[in-house]
């Protein structure tokens, strides 16, 4: 989907990409772990994308996340008319592959995102009849109702992104955000 996005669009995209792929359930998971950590690290470094730990969060990993967060949010004050590039459910889709419930914290970090100024550009990518799709939602503004707490926050925003990248996928695939 990255590669689609930066070749469609005629703008430079500074993606949040995932920095190891987990192959969950396949006995080739610790080689292809090991392989696609030493892989997208050198591709974080050749194309400028801030790298991730995988998606659902393992406890490990909370340290890793906390600087890879904080170093796209300063790459976005630093940078506040650059497009940023993310999916925010992260991780591998159901086999159907279907949107997916994003992580808790996904929403509020899309949110401190918004309340930098930086609009949300919903896109859907799926393959049908073996071709692949990239759909354009309409740009907007996120917000989320006032007076919600920090977990009713995340999850509003995520319920609106979600639903916004839901809407430009074919109904099969919208998971957890269809209608």
């Amino acid at each position: 989907m990255a590669l689609a996005l930066a070749a469609t669009l005629p703008v430079e995209i500074h993606f949040a990409m995932t920095g190891e792929l987990t192959y969950p359930g396949k006995w080739y998971a610790p080689l292809g772990m090991a392989g696609s950590r030493w892989l997208l690290k050198r591709f974080s470094k050749i194309y400028g994308f801030t790298s991730m730990p995988p998606m659902p969060p393992r406890p490990k990993d909370v340290a890793a996340r906390a600087r890879s967060v904080r170093e796209y949010l300063s790459y976005a004050r630093t940078y506040p008319q650059a497009v940023l590039g993310m999916a925010p459910e992260g991780g591998d889709n159901p086999p159907t592959g279907a949107l997916a419930r994003p992580s808790p914290g996904a929403g509020r970090f899309v949110l401190l995102l918004a309340e930098q100024g930086f609009p949300v550009l919903p896109v859907g990518a799926y393959e049908e009849a073996g071709e692949f799709y990239l759909r354009f939602g309409s740009v907007y503004r996120l917000q989320v109702p006032r007076g919600l707490g920090p977990d009713e926050n995340d999850r509003a925003a995520s319920q609106t992104v979600m639903s916004a990248i839901a809407a430009q996928l074919p109904p099969r695939l919208r998971g957890f955000f269809g209608y």
